[in-house]
């Protein structure tokens, strides 16, 4: 496992403040007896736990892979235009649930060329708008051999606070870590029009893991 790709702990640093958080108001209500309190606190631990999981992942063998970002749900493939340059491209999009990891890896290696956060509204992010409306923060970065990919995190419904890690003038690796998104949201990945998409509306993908289009 390339230990650049995968430096962090199973359990996302971004979740330490809310598990022990929670892990504590659990102990501490057992302490005082309230037995039913503290099977709820357990319960929101457990899933507070879940949630910020970060497990390593395999990359696939593929040198021509654009490998998903998250783990996630298909919810839209179609033509727009990369909303950083105006190119035309194809969008792939990838709606995350609450019990889904939710870190965001690159789905492509290249140099970040642009960092673009725009604040916004947060409905649901399943609905198209969320991509033109909701708090944003889109990654522009050029590969190798001089293409542009650019991905962007999407607040969702419960999701307030998007984190990105990427600095312009960095090379991001396939698959390395870049950000993190709290509770549900979902990521846009606008590709050259000749890339090959692999995936379609309904698939279930899994970041890193998983191949969404060939380039």
């Amino acid at each position: 496992m390339n230990p650049r790709i995968y430096p962090h702990p199973f359990f996302a640093r971004e979740g330490w403040p809310i598990i022990g958080g929670a892990a504590a108001v659990t102990v501490l209500l057992w302490l005082f007896g309230w037995s039913f309190l503290a099977f709820l606190a357990l319960i929101v631990t457990l899933f507070c736990a879940q949630f910020f999981r970060d497990p390593a992942r395999e990359l696939p063998s593929d040198p021509r892979a654009v490998v998903s970002p998250v783990d996630g749900r298909v919810c839209k493939v179609q033509k727009a235009n990369d909303p950083l340059t105006g190119a035309e491209c194809t969008m792939v999009s990838i709606f995350m649930n609450v019990f889904n990891v939710h870190s965001q890896k690159a789905p492509v290696a290249g140099t970040v060329e642009e960092i673009v956060y725009t604040p916004g509204l947060f409905v649901n992010a399943d609905l198209d708008k969320a991509s033109t409306d909701n708090e944003r923060n889109a990654v522009r970065v050029t590969t190798e051999d001089g293409r542009s990919v650019t991905f962007v995190q999407v607040a969702g419904l419960v999701a307030r606070r998007i984190l990105c890690y990427a600095k312009i003038g960095q090379r991001l690796e396939r698959g390395e870590r870049y950000g993190f998104i709290r509770f549900g949201s979902r990521v846009d990945v606008y590709l050259p029009p000749e890339a090959e998409i692999t995936v379609s509306i309904g698939d279930k993908v899994t970041g890193v893991m998983s191949t969404i289009a060939r380039l």
